[in-house]
């Protein structure tokens, strides 16, 4: 018999340490080679452990919440015979931190020299969960002999909320997603079942929720915020969205994201400052030639910001397929480390439930986050062709962003949203090279 010490391994992102989500192993059990026996945390995202041995657990290294350092003892496994020394020195190379890697799309890095910020405007209310955007609307109820398709997580959160799936209209590919729970919840009235009373819960806040507290409260702590929100008459950009989801054949439906998405990277070169990332320890700002945009999915687990690398050089139908992959990728937890960093702009929506105007919470280090709001139609005076002034009904949205004072100014911020505004009032513009 022999002891093996499976020490913290680096997962190449950086980090000093991760925490225990949960064991899916006990003291006295026995785990396979390539089983999983805990899941670990870091700033990122969930990772999976496997053990490289066939044995028997002796010791772990703490309990679920606790942090383990990269290199420590994570777990001793009692092995027949001897450790292969393969075995030993991949353990002892996977334990050794790598150096953090440098990023390779910088345009531009700005030395700041710190000073007092005491000018700059008070941080805002703090930013509800944000949600993926609308997805399709509920259908009437099919036969109830047809076979529901959907994950667990779904069909759980489905009991949780009392909706009989077979209710809900799935997706294209016949699959019931959390967007289309969200989708029906909206479009039903708020639906909710009637139920028993529930008792008190107390809740342990650790894994993702940890992350994300840990996250918001360091952003609005560091960062000085100032939002600025501006209404946009989205009428012919919904006539152009459903125009080309009627000719979009066999590719993606459009939702109103991958339009803002490449309207915004359109905006962008004429205000680097927005497209940035301020290292306040180095006194650095690095603004960013590519446009890396980051897109906030809410999952069971919590709020994840899978990231749509150099969303500026995709089309309109390769942005929805990256969103709805991204998306469905992080409600499942099988988004990949390098999917949820790297992140240089994040746009946020709580989709039908977007409300009026949003304030949302910056994604550290960047130095802004966009929030489009919930379309709404309302009477208003346009002008025609003919200079004549009359009423008709139109299709209005707010743009929410907000801003780090410390790199972006008011004026800016402002001016870049004006700008935005009319790419989204003139859709043509959006598809010119």
């Amino acid at each position: 018999m022999a002891k093996f010490t499976f020490n913290m391994p680096d997962i190449g992102e950086g980090i000093a340490e991760a925490e225990i989500v949960q064991w899916h192993k006990a003291v006295g059990d026995t785990v396979n080679e390539d089983e999983e026996f805990v899941d670990m945390m870091t700033d990122k995202a969930t990772v999976p452990m496997e053990s490289p041995v066939t044995g028997k657990i002796l010791e772990i290294a703490g309990g679920e919440g606790e942090m383990v350092s990269i290199g420590s003892m994570l777990v001793v496994i009692e092995v027949e015979g001897e450790v292969p020394d393969e075995v030993v020195e991949e353990n002892e190379a996977a334990s050794a931190p790598a150096p953090a890697p440098k990023d390779a799309d910088v345009e531009e890095r700005i030395e700041v020299e710190t000073s007092d910020a005491g000018d700059a405007s008070d941080a805002l209310s703090a930013d509800p969960e944000p949600e993926p955007l609308p997805a399709p609307t509920p259908a009437p109820e099919p036969a109830a002999h047809a076979k529901v398709l959907a994950t667990p997580a779904v069909r759980k959160r489905a009991r949780d909320l009392g909706i009989d799936l077979a209710q809900v209209k799935p997706a294209e590919d016949g699959r019931i997603r959390h967007g289309d729970l969200d989708a029906f919840l909206s479009y039903s009235g708020g639906y909710e079942p009637a139920s028993a009373p529930r008792a008190d819960e107390q809740v342990k806040v650790i894994g993702m929720r940890r992350r994300i507290a840990e996250n918001m409260a360091a952003s609005k702590r560091n960062i000085p915020h100032f939002s600025y929100v501006e209404e946009c008459d989205v009428t012919e950009l919904e006539a152009l969205r459903a125009q080309l989801n009627r000719e979009r054949g066999d590719r993606p439906k459009l939702t109103i994201l991958p339009l803002l998405i490449t309207a915004i990277c359109k905006t962008l070169p004429d205000f680097p400052m927005i497209n940035a990332r301020y290292d306040d320890e180095a006194g650095v700002i690095t603004r960013h030639g590519s446009v890396h945009m980051g897109m906030a999915a809410q999952t069971d687990a919590g709020l994840m910001v899978p990231v749509i690398k150099d969303a500026q050089a995709k089309n309109l139908w390769q942005l929805a397929n990256e969103i709805t992959r991204l998306a469905e990728a992080a409600r499942t937890g099988k988004a990949k480390s390098e999917e949820l960093q790297g992140g240089t702009l994040t746009v946020t929506s709580l989709g039908p439930l977007g409300g009026v105007a949003t304030t949302p919470v910056i994604n550290r280090p960047e130095v802004a986050i966009i929030g489009p709001n919930r379309i709404i139609e309302r009477p208003m005076y346009v002008t025609g062709n003919d200079g004549i002034e009359r009423i008709e009904k139109r299709k209005l949205m707010n743009i929410s962003i907000s801003c780090d004072h410390r790199v972006v100014d008011g004026w800016d911020a402002a001016s870049f949203v004006q700008a935005l505004k009319k790419l989204l009032e003139s859709p043509a513009l959006i598809l010119v090279a």
